[in-house]
């Protein structure tokens, strides 16, 4: 498993990258369309799910299991697919989605940080942007009717948190693999 982990590092730091720069674009034009923000988030989810359904596939590929990434990464490919088809989606709607995607993905983003943390011996990063997803779930649903500017500099907060968190691990994971002299293994989406 440390090894699938290990050579998978870069589907991490696709991720993170992807959610900085989401994070990024909803905090600097935070009075951005409803419209516009749906269609980032709804971009940002399906490549994310996709990104993280290569890394599972990759575990699979040797005979690991991964059932909670999956899950996370088909949770993504459809909240993704649900947004784009439904661009014109009412703001409280969304709120709903949002909160909903976020509080699934979080459950499944701990339960593996702490699968991780068994075998990367203090490895706490996954089950923390876990913890980052389950905060914005709570919250969106705690002030749904807060507005959406509210809401796209929360999503802002969280995406630049969340991305920070994985490009970290991302390369963590490189490094450790390279202090176990790990193959790396060539990216394919």
């Amino acid at each position: 498993m440390r090894v699938v982990l290990a050579k998978n590092w870069w589907s991490l730091v696709i991720r993170g990258l992807l959610a900085i720069s989401l994070g990024l674009i909803a905090m600097v034009r935070p009075g951005v369309k409803l419209g516009t923000l749906v269609l980032l988030f709804g971009y940002y989810a399906l490549i994310d799910g996709l990104v993280s359904f290569a890394g599972v596939m990759r575990a699979a590929e040797a005979h690991e299991r991964w059932a909670s990434l999956l899950v996370e990464a088909l949770a993504d490919i459809a909240i993704g697919v649900v947004t784009l088809a439904w661009p014109a989606i009412p703001a409280l709607s969304l709120v709903y989605v949002i909160a909903a995607w976020a509080l699934l993905t979080g459950i499944f983003e701990v339960a593996a940080g702490f699968r991780l943390r068994r075998h990367v011996r203090g490895e706490w990063l996954l089950a923390l942007s876990g913890v980052a997803s389950l905060v914005l779930g709570i919250l969106m649903l705690s002030l749904p009717l807060v507005g959406p500017l509210a809401i796209a500099r929360w999503v802002g907060v969280y995406a630049f948190v969340f991305g920070a968190l994985l490009l970290g691990l991302g390369f963590r994971l490189r490094t450790w693999g390279r202090r176990h002299r790990v193959p790396a293994a060539r990216p394919s989406l």
